[in-house]
């Protein structure tokens, strides 16, 4: 049952209207704009049927005006013949649909059932979103520890602010979890935030990704795409890893950042867009600068604050809650009763070094909740290089070998001791996985198995 208000000056329109509606809604009357304006403000129904032309006030105002009030309100016109017209720049201005007098009584049914559906829809998304805002509080990110509180107090002085944003840290420290609480307690949290990783696609489809292409301009461009640039307006755009973005595509963000508008690909026209950029690294930006990689007039316009996020091995302190909640979480994912963790297991967990930071510890709680029998995690429910890390002998590597050859053993080595996962390798080698995934390319064109 929905709570419809009916907008009209004439009594004989609302009787009818009325009488058709009750049976399945509550239903409520306004005879002209400001009452009605003042209902929707007190009374805030789901939706709105509003007649057009009314004295002082008309439909045209009253749409303003309550779309002001409740954004989500689903609002349909009555217009006569002469005012369809009006009616479809109600349309344009965010009214649902609009129904002709005289009307039939079905025609109005079917309209409601369509605007209902509609408002449930809104209703659904706004849900989203405060969940979207719940999960992303500050208050989320776990830690107590100096240095955590530290980054806490810059991102709630950052937050409010327009400024770009470059967070650097070891890769599974959480840099994303960082941008996202910095969108949230921002004016933009109630619009997007888009994450691009741009470690993950090459030069030429990153370009595309961000700023959109045209139809036919480039080989497979069968259709026009928007970009992310477009698909962030208003909101917030997260660049992960931007040290690994191809210097020519840096010219084009740089001029984004200066100029706020787009270029879409094979694109006649910029597009403007209003669009605050947060970008991470785990490389030292300063050093591929000097070497040439990164430009250092974009470094400058992204490091206009700098939040440095602490690797785990630098706040031990933090690692029994993270534990801990971990734990609660996959239990109950995994519908299980786990108290928590053993001493044993926890004095385990503060000696280990984690190269692989956060995300290497809840991976290693999630595997032993998995496992646990009991009602708590002792010890043995740990990996075997957590419990006891594995002391190898030293590398193969003599005088009279070349660095390339003193990297591949580094290399391949690393891979098999992390049964070549590559993602961890990458993190532990502090490379990016598309330099990874070039070295390894190298190696199997030279004659080395790779898996």
């Amino acid at each position: 049952m929905a709570k419809i208000l009916i907008v009209d000056d004439e009594a004989g329109i609302r009787s009818i209207l009325k009488r058709v509606l009750s049976k399945q809604h509550e239903t409520a009357e306004a005879a002209d704009g400001q009452t009605a304006v003042d209902k929707v403000r007190e009374w805030r129904p789901d939706i709105l049927i509003c007649d057009l032309k009314m004295p002082e006030m008309d439909g045209m105002e009253v749409l303003r005006r309550v779309q002001e009030i409740d954004p989500d309100l689903v609002s349909v016109m009555i217009t006569a013949h002469g005012t369809v017209e009006t009616a479809v720049e109600a349309m344009k201005l965010g009214a649902f649909d609009y129904f002709r007098k005289p009307f039939d009584v079905e025609e109005v049914k079917v309209v409601v059932d369509k605007a209902l559906s509609i408002r449930n829809l809104k209703e659904e998304v706004t849900t989203l979103k405060k969940q979207v805002r719940e999960r992303d509080r500050l208050d989320r990110i776990i830690g107590k520890s100096q240095k955590m509180r530290e980054s806490f107090d810059l991102i709630e002085q950052v937050a409010p602010s327009k400024s770009t944003v470059l967070i650097t840290g070891e890769s599974g420290t959480g840099k994303e979890m960082i941008a996202r609480a910095i969108h949230a307690h921002s004016p933009r949290a109630e619009k997007n935030f888009v994450a691009v990783n741009c470690a993950a696609i090459s030069g030429e489809l990153l370009e595309s990704e961000l700023f959109g292409h045209e139809k036919g301009s480039f080989t497979g461009a069968v259709s026009s795409k928007t970009g992310k640039f477009e698909l962030a307006n208003g909101g917030t755009l997260f660049l992960d890893e931007i040290g690994e973005m191809d210097p020519k595509l840096q010219a084009k963000l740089l001029r984004v950042l200066q100029e706020n508008e787009i270029d879409r690909v094979g694109g006649t026209k910029p597009i403007p867009v209003d669009v605050r950029v947060i970008a991470s690294t785990n490389r030292s930006l300063r050093d591929q600068i000097k070497k040439g990689d990164f430009r250092e007039d974009l470094f400058y316009r992204l490091n206009v604050v700098n939040i440095t996020f602490p690797a785990l091995r630098e706040r031990k302190e933090d690692i029994p809650i993270l534990a801990e909640h971990f734990v609660r979480k996959y239990a109950e994912e995994n519908g299980k009763e786990i108290e928590g963790i053993e001493p044993d297991a926890l004095e385990t967990l503060m000696k280990f070094n984690w190269p692989g930071n956060v995300r290497e510890l809840e991976n290693v709680i999630e595997r032993a909740v998995v496992l646990c029998r009991g009602k708590s995690i002792d010890s043995a429910s740990l990996p075997a290089e957590i419990r006891e890390p594995e002391v190898r002998e030293g590398l193969d590597i003599r005088v009279g070998m070349t660095t390339m050859e003193a990297e591949r053993m580094l290399i391949l080595e690393t891979l098999k001791t992390y049964e070549w996962n590559r993602t961890r390798a990458a993190e532990l080698l502090g490379i990016s996985i598309r330099t990874l995934r070039n070295k390894l390319n190298e190696y199997r064109e030279a004659g080395a198995e790779i898996p």
